[in-house]
């Protein structure tokens, strides 16, 4: 209905900006959270800044919570300082409940203004939407990297620019990009395992072994990372270890696109040891 993404309501799930709601394991969203979701898109493409976006979001769930409003009478509007909600030809700023100027007025008495500089989570949102199409990949990582020269820590632009490159077969500049991640938050399990996996793709199997284990050291329950690492070990010939986490994968997704595999490189594993 609002052309979203699953990365967009994940991302402004976790800024509470609209929060999903939860029953018996499934997510879903009420008719006034569409209004929320319809505003944050809005706010977000004008550069709104997040903490603002938030403020303005709860505040206008909380009006609506007292009155029912068409989403068709409904308009909402930001010129770089304020956001607004327009009815009626009438603007209200919805965190104190007053009416406000009208923009189109507005404008005639602020002709020369600044606008204000696009913040590292407007470029996020920005990447996030041109990632959904594929012929727009080199735009979503400028506009990762756009946002990282705001916030250079940002980790899930990190990981998500490095994943882009990744794609495009370029690892070394996929590999820069978890090795920053990591530097930014050295327990994120995610960043280590994209990391090991970009080094074992280039035959750098000793590293990738090394950046694995920490990856399932940080995060004992990551199927693939196990996975992966089990590959890695057999490269090198450590059999043993390799059973370790085919074992380790099948536990904890024993029914998973690979599982049959791993299945069979641990009868092969078993095998060869009876052999021995």
């Amino acid at each position: 209905m609002l052309s979203l993404t699953a990365k967009q309501l994940d991302q402004w799930d976790r800024l509470r900006l609209v929060i999903a709601h939860q029953e018996q394991g499934n997510r879903f969203y009420d008719f006034r959270d569409l209004i929320g979701l319809r505003t944050v898109k809005q706010l977000i493409e004008k550069g709104v800044p997040p903490n603002r976006l938030g403020r303005a979001v709860a505040a206008l769930r909380e009006k609506l919570s007292r009155e029912d409003l068409p989403l068709t009478e409904l308009r909402v509007l930001y010129d770089g300082k304020d956001v607004v909600v327009e009815r009626n030809g009438a603007c209200m700023e919805p965190v104190s409940g007053q009416f406000v100027m009208n923009f189109e007025t507005r404008a005639l008495d602020q002709r020369v203004r600044v606008m204000p500089e696009r913040g590292a989570d407007a470029w996020f949102e920005e990447a996030l939407r041109r990632e959904t199409d594929r012929t727009k990949h080199a735009e979503a990582i400028e506009a990762y990297e756009r946002g990282l020269r705001v916030e250079p820590n940002k980790v899930d632009a990190l990981l998500n620019c490095g994943t882009l490159y990744y794609e495009q077969a370029n690892f070394e500049k996929a590999a820069d990009y978890f090795r920053r991640a990591i530097g930014a938050d050295p327990e994120n399990a995610l960043a280590y395992f994209n990391l090991g996996s970009v080094l074992e793709e280039v035959g750098e199997f000793e590293e990738a072994r090394r950046d694995l284990r920490q990856a399932v050291r940080l995060d004992p329950s990551y199927p693939d990372a196990h996975y992966n690492l089990a590959f890695v070990c057999e490269k090198l010939g450590a059999f043993a270890e390799a059973r370790e986490h085919w074992q380790g994968y099948l536990q904890l997704d024993p029914s998973g696109p690979w599982a049959d595999y791993a299945r069979q490189r641990l009868a092969a594993s078993k095998s060869k040891s009876a052999g021995k």
